[in-house]
């Protein structure tokens, strides 16, 4: 056939009927071929994140045998640890009320458990009848890898280094992690005026020093800052990394007590301090708080953390949502928004680490959030102290399911016409 005029057949090389015939095979190429060959990853899961299909490109990035991912891990599994968090707070929430999300930057671990630096972008796929059945991810490799590998290389001899330092001052780091404990957190909570405040901490463990922490302290005026929050990891460095974000918390508070401001703060040297060792972060509120004459007035800006419970006069209970709000020292460019709550007479509300809600009640089921709101709102009106007391006893009663440290903040307004405790 001429190809004179026919713009959908193809190039033509003039002169050389075997390149010819070998180029058309090449565009002839099966669909199934151009999935596995892709340059870039490919990857189905259940909406349960249960991997059910890979292409051999994004086999070959991680080492794995294709049977060793479909049907037996979640996508989740392939991440970090902070990827796993990042996924389950900011990305499976996107793709649950938009259906899509596109441009995220994670980690991969391989198999030999080097990691590899991607951009993912998943869409969620519906059945005929709108029920959504899959999520679909596009994967591209966003690193040089051999300097990737080569920096890799490096931390994981810095890393050998700092292991045998710490076994051969094994004893005088316990000594430290004792200190350090004793510094986590407030001897006692300071008076607010018109206000009740009440808090408890709660160790899943005597023999490792957990991150939790929290802290009420005055600002200038009438107004007065706090702060809950929870460090990833256990042991001396946790110890460590709350006691740096303590004080950088009470210092930012004093320099602009603003918590967008105070967060941005923390973010800065959290991710300055440990970009180049092993990564550190936490989910933190920060609020502050002013009482007045009939009430109270709480801004509140949150780094992915656990909304807090809210309980009114009437005892309606609500979790309050905060919109936003990215694991604090895990990016250098976090983003964190801020929410008004006024408290009245009669109001309490209960801020907590995650301790508390990921607690097992049987076997794997988790203490939900749900399940913690509801727990409150059959108390009915209470005050800060009662409050932590019941939550106490409900922590109590988890016994061996509490599997991380859990902290507790409540602060209260009297009811009209009561009386402060």
């Amino acid at each position: 056939m001429s190809r004179t005029g026919d713009s959908t057949s193809g190039p033509h090389l003039p002169g050389d009927d075997h390149a010819d015939t070998v180029f058309s095979a090449l565009l002839e190429d099966s669909a199934e071929d151009l999935y596995e060959n892709a340059p870039c990853g490919y990857l189905s899961t259940l909406m349960d994140g249960t991997i059910a299909k890979i292409n051999g490109t994004l086999l070959g990035w991680l080492g794995y045998e294709r049977e060793n991912l479909v049907g037996r891990k979640h996508f989740a599994d392939l991440l970090t640890v902070g990827g796993r968090i990042y996924y389950e707070t900011h990305i499976w929430p996107m793709l649950s009320m938009h259906g899509e999300a596109g441009g995220l930057a994670l980690e991969l671990v391989r198999a030999d458990r080097s990691r590899l630096s991607i951009l993912v972008t998943s869409v969620v796929k519906a059945g005929p009848d709108g029920t959504p059945q899959l999520i679909r991810t596009t994967i591209f490799d966003a690193t040089d890898r051999r300097a990737y590998e080569q920096e890799l290389q490096r931390a994981r001899d810095a890393a050998d280094l700092e292991r045998e330092k710490a076994e051969r001052e094994h004893q005088r780091v316990q000594k430290l992690v004792t200190t350090l404990q004793r510094s986590l957190l407030p001897p006692v909570l300071p008076q607010v005026p018109g206000m009740e405040v009440a808090a408890y901490y709660h160790p899943a463990s005597a023999e490792n020093v957990g991150g939790d922490f929290y802290d009420l302290f005055p600002l200038t005026g009438d107004r007065w800052g706090f702060f809950l929050g929870d460090v990833s990891g256990k042991g001396a460095s946790a110890a460590a990394v709350t006691s740096l974000t303590r004080y950088t918390l009470r210092a930012a508070a004093v320099y602009d007590p603003d918590p967008i401001a105070v967060l941005e703060n923390l973010n800065t040297v959290l991710h300055h301090r440990y970009r180049n060792d092993e990564p550190r972060f936490c989910t933190v509120v920060f609020g502050s708080l002013t009482p007045g004459m009939d009430g109270a007035e709480l801004v509140l800006s949150t780094g992915g953390h656990t909304p807090a419970v809210l309980v009114r006069a009437d005892g309606t209970t609500t979790l309050i949502e905060y919109r936003g709000g990215m694991l604090v020292g895990a990016v250098r460019k976090a983003k964190f928004t801020s929410v008004e709550i006024r408290l009245l007479p009669g109001d309490t509300v209960l801020f907590y680490t995650d301790g508390l809600t990921e607690a097992r009640t049987r076997g794997r089921e988790r203490f939900s959030e749900e399940q913690l709101r509801d727990l409150v709102a059959d108390l009915g009106p209470t005050t800060a102290p009662a409050l932590i007391e019941a939550i106490t006893a409900v922590l109590a009663g988890f016994g061996d399911g509490v599997d991380d440290d859990t902290a507790l903040l409540a602060m209260s307004i009297p009811p009209a016409g009561g009386q402060q405790a």
